[in-house]
């Protein structure tokens, strides 16, 4: 996660706990997000809201040549990705952690010829500063590869009225406190706006029902830690009740056990070129 300084509220936190999270969610979408992913011929990438590394660590594999340079506005991120990172001591010469506000990227340009970016537009106030900033650094001819959310996509059967008020209220605070949840239908115009070329989008999705019920139950499972992150600053901003929240765990539950449960989550991946 990474804001410019009229920072928008990180509505997950930055607990062990969340951290936790987010090194299962990595491994849990590396198929889906990296499928189509080439950095083939580039040597020096910007990773931009590297949060606690749990996809530079995915990127170094993927791609052996690379070295990621990984910029994150939070102290408390950056430490846990040294320790996680640190834990992999073949990867140590592969990459450098930085402090620095992508909004106020602290590089001259040309620095770099590659960049990646997952899940951090929908927490910044200004989109298409960070993409200005971004555009600054890279040489001609660099791809950048940019993986955002679109909540609007999200459906879990049999109907769960607590999950969806819940939801709604998450998306809601997010809207008012300065991030987008729905940033990834507007990759499209932003990266022509911010003078990228060459942009293409891909819609992905996470869809299981009884064709994969192992991996349909895993999906819930986290989806339910992923909407837990959330709960004590709605419940405190009073955006949702406790209630209503433990309508939402018990409702996750029940389709989680469903035979007949579908789960449907769709985002958006754009990819474009500086010249």
């Amino acid at each position: 996660m990474t804001d410019t300084n009229d920072a928008a509220v990180y509505l997950h936190g930055f607990s062990r706990t969340e951290q936790a999270r987010l090194m299962k969610q990595a491994r849990i979408a590396e198929s889906t997000i990296f499928r189509n992913i080439d950095y083939t011929g580039a040597r020096h990438l910007l990773e931009v809201g590297s949060g606690v590394g749990a996809q530079t660590e995915i990127l170094l594999r993927r791609f052996p040549e690379l070295h990621a340079t990984c910029v994150d506005l939070s102290d408390a991120q950056l430490a846990a990705a040294r320790e996680h990172l640190g834990g992999m001591p073949h990867l140590a010469d592969r990459y450098t952690l930085q402090q620095a506000d992508a909004g106020d990227l602290p590089f001259e340009p040309r620095s770099f010829d590659a960049a990646f970016l997952c899940w951090v537009l929908e927490h910044v106030p200004s989109p298409a500063r960070v993409l200005s900033e971004v555009r600054r650094v890279l040489a001609p001819g660099s791809p950048v590869y940019i993986t955002e959310v679109m909540n609007s996509s999200f459906l879990l059967d049999p109907y769960s009225p607590n999950v969806w008020r819940y939801w709604m209220a998450f998306n809601d605070f997010q809207h008012e406190h300065g991030g987008d949840p729905f940033v990834g239908a507007k990759l499209g115009n932003l990266l022509l706006a911010g003078g990228y070329r060459d942009v293409t989008t891909e819609l992905k999705t996470f869809y299981f029902d009884n064709r994969e019920p192992a991996r349909r139950k895993v999906m819930i499972g986290f989806w339910e830690e992923l909407l837990l992150s959330a709960a004590d600053k709605l419940v405190e901003a009073g955006a949702v009740t406790q209630e209503i929240v433990d309508g939402m765990r018990r409702e996750m539950h029940q389709v989680q056990n469903d035979p007949k449960a579908v789960f449907f989550y769709a985002f958006v991946q754009a990819r474009a070129v500086v010249y």
